[in-house]
């Protein structure tokens, strides 16, 4: 039987709680004591002292603790809430959700047992049981509009459409009160409601709503950019037209008005002079704006387009446009265009170079005319479709004569070297471009990924500690972890697979893993966060990005390069991963040594980059570096026990650890044909045939013709043929109609 507690102890229980709520775990864990000293068999002061050891690390002496609590109360509703938070906190959505309905069933009143739920539900996507747990909710709590409001996106989520606009104009006819025009949560609901009739695909009632019931709403730009997309729709042109007009005077650098705007007037593609005079219209009327001279030039042809690209190439030149070629690089899919573009360069360095005699220049900015000019050339020459190394290495150094110390003709020639295959310049040029600003991040980013490129793993970290906070424990790496600094841990990752040491590669793309998981836990906090403040589009917006999380190309990149590592390391004989995580190859005896000792080196150079980079960081700033001293123990972050990935590297199946990385970037990325062929790989050594046809087939229907994919196809043929007649009938049949090699 459980115990029952005094009303001093009761009042002691409640101190718990709150001292758990308030993150003051040493307190909470000790007034928990006092009460287990008198009532040593109390089991919700036990659970609660378990949740407390479990927000302290101490999750397995958590476990025990509240599983004898369970056994000792089993109709405590405490307890099995408990039992849930520490199943939720590890990640076992399955058994925190048994434990959350078994709590619902001795306590069905708990507003607070019965939110857990429909959260957890929401996170693993059970959208019926989400709509029942906030029917339940709103039943218990009507007054509530958030509840309301909850439950149609529960019904939105699971697409019955039709209920939840339901839900929502049920609650606006039960309010009495007209709400205030700076109510900015019945102003977003409106707007959500109004997406539900439109997703619905009743245009005509969506258009309706939105000018009666969002005619004040305070998101004026949506209204205004969804009141123009039903009126094109409906096929009523002329308003249309009037509405995307509208747009453009509030943002006339707005691409996509433009191209509204000539469809509703109805204009042919052809009729190039009525298109760019609607772009003419708003050059005059805006005479700062860029949009409407650039985009032009996208679809005007011969004499037209040179007159036009002229016009604009001599105003950006003029003004010193460092994006200048950024903004024009799309049209080198035309021949003509990405012909013309360096020849009106080159007349503008003449025509220029005749005018100034070079006066002008000494005293102007050198990134102006003639500076800009050959920027845009050496970009031109360096671009991938255009690309003539020795031309546009002169064309750089010419700019570089102009002004020496301009950032952006610097980097450029790093990028030249770069494509010239010479890293070692390419790392010492953007290096250079780096101290020529050093309070400019993106520059000291690029000069670390150079780095990186040329392997220089310590110097690229020394790099970025310049930039990251000093106070961080584990220096500028644990602080770029801190900070999800994704493009970094890739490079890192790859630079370190290049070098051989598979184990610190593995341990950066499994820490790229481990992010994308967080971002996935992230989205607990905003199902009750987007309801709190109203933000119901975003939220959904978040969610159905969420859905598609891993399709990320950061995430593709890491997975792929693990999946690669992993399979060489599968393709190595017994033993040959190396020593510390080094790949050992073919290398034995003085070889292997010498990796061996290349190893320790390269860890010793690593921590030494980190302790120096974090030792500068904290002189620029003694008061930081001091600052984590007095920080609670509470807040210290968790040992890594595997810092440098020795365990991942020493892994007895890397094929099985390979399909961590495998098995979402096939869910999420079935057109990318690397994925499709690593997927291949790591199957049929497997010996999970099947699967290896599916990902050939796939492969197949995307490029027939990659070389890869017929070698795939010949290792196929040779690996089944000789077995085939062992599989079952229906296995055979399958691999006879899917492979054609088979099908005769």
């Amino acid at each position: 039987m459980p115990q029952t507690l005094s009303t001093r102890e009761a009042n002691l229980f409640r101190t718990v709680i709150r001292h758990y709520e308030d993150k003051q775990y040493k307190r909470g864990l000790k007034a928990a004591e006092q009460i287990l000293k008198k009532n040593p068999k109390h089991g919700d002061t036990m659970s609660m002292k378990a949740l407390i050891m479990n927000a302290q690390g101490k999750t397995e002496e958590a476990f025990a603790l509240a599983k004898e609590a369970l056994t000792i109360d089993m109709k405590s509703h405490i307890c099995w809430h408990v039992y849930g938070i520490l199943y939720r906190t590890n990640k076992n959505f399955d058994e925190a959700i048994k434990a959350y309905k078994f709590a619902l069933k001795l306590e069905p009143d708990s507003h607070q047992i019965q939110r857990d739920l429909a959260i957890l539900q929401v996170q693993m996507r059970d959208y019926q049981g989400y709509v029942q747990s906030r029917l339940t909710m709103l039943k218990a709590r009507p007054q509530l509009r958030q509840n309301w409001t909850a439950l149609a996106i529960a019904y939105h989520l699971e697409g019955n459409l039709q209920q939840a606009e339901k839900i929502l104009t049920t609650y606006e006819k039960s309010v009495t009160t007209a709400p205030l025009k700076t109510d900015f949560e019945n102003s977003e609901a409106v707007l959500y409601k109004n997406s539900i009739i439109a997703e619905m695909g009743e245009v005509e009632r969506a258009l309706e709503h939105l000018e009666t019931d969002g005619k004040h709403n305070l998101d004026r730009l949506a209204v205004m950019e969804l009141r123009a997309r039903y009126l094109a729709q409906l096929g009523r042109k002329e308003e249309a037209a009037k509405a995307y007009r509208a747009l453009l005077d509030r943002n006339p650098e707005h691409p996509d008005y433009y191209q509204c705007l000539i469809e509703t007037l109805d204009m042919s593609k052809t009729d190039e002079a009525a298109l760019k005079a609607v772009y003419d219209e708003y050059a005059e009327k805006f005479p700062r704006c860029d949009a409407a001279r650039r985009l032009p030039l996208d679809f005007l042809t011969g004499d037209d387009f040179q007159k036009a690209a002229k016009s604009y190439l001599t105003l950006m030149f003029n003004k010193g446009v460092p994006s200048t070629f950024a903004n024009l690089k799309h049209l080198y899919s035309n021949s003509f265009k990405k012909d013309t573009l360096p020849t009106l360069a080159d007349e503008y360095l003449q025509e220029h170079k005749q005018n100034s005699d070079g006066k002008e220049q000494a005293n102007g900015d050198s990134s102006k005319g003639e500076g800009a000019a050959l920027f845009f050339l050496a970009q031109h020459y360096n671009y991938h479709m255009s690309r003539d190394l020795s031309r546009a290495m002169e064309y750089v150094e010419r700019a570089i004569e102009l002004d020496p110390k301009n950032t952006d003709f610097q980097m450029t020639k790093a990028r030249i070297y770069k494509h010239q295959g010479e890293t070692q310049k390419a790392s010492e040029a953007m290096d250079y471009a780096r101290t020529l600003d050093t309070r400019d991040r993106y520059i000291n980013s690029k000069a670390a990924k150079y780095q990186l490129r040329n392997n220089e793993n310590e110097n690229a970290l020394t790099t970025m500690g310049l930039f990251t906070r000093a106070e961080t424990v584990g220096g500028p790496l644990a602080d770029l972890i801190d900070m999800q600094c994704i493009w970094f841990l890739t490079e890192d990752g790859e630079a370190w697979q290049r070098r051989g040491n598979l184990g610190l590669a593995l341990k950066r793309f499994h820490t790229i893993f481990n992010i994308f998981d967080i971002w996935q836990e992230d989205q607990f906090d905003f199902h009750s966060f987007s309801l709190r403040k109203g933000q119901i589009r975003a939220y959904i917006d978040m969610i159905r990005w969420q859905d598609q999380l891993r399709e990320h190309p950061f995430y593709f990149r890491a997975a792929l390069d693990a999946v690669n590592l992993y399979l060489d390391m599968h393709d190595k004989p017994q033993g040959s991963n190396g020593v510390n995580g080094v790949d050992g190859g073919k290398a034995n005896g003085e070889d292997a040594a010498e990796k061996k000792k290349a190893a320790k080196k390269a860890k010793k150079e690593a921590q030494k980059a980190e302790r120096e980079a974090a030792e500068k960081a904290a002189k620029q700033d003694p008061n930081k570096a001091s600052a984590q001293k007095g920080k609670d123990a509470e807040d210290a972050k968790k040992k890594d026990d595997d810092p440098n990935g020795l365990k991942l590297a020493s892994t007895t199946d890397p094929l099985g650890d390979a399909m961590k990385f495998l098995g979402p970037l096939l869910q999420f990325s079935p057109k990318n044909i690397d994925g499709q062929l690593a997927g291949f790989e790591v199957f049929i050594r497997r010996k999970k045939y099947l699967l290896a046809l599916r990902c050939l087939n796939a492969a197949l229907a995307l490029d027939k013709d990659h070389p890869r994919v017929q070698e795939q196809s010949k290792t196929f043929q040779e690996a089944i043929g000789p077995i085939l007649d062992s599989f079952a009938p229906k296995v055979q049949e399958i691999i006879k109609s899917e492979f054609t090699a088979f099908s005769s």
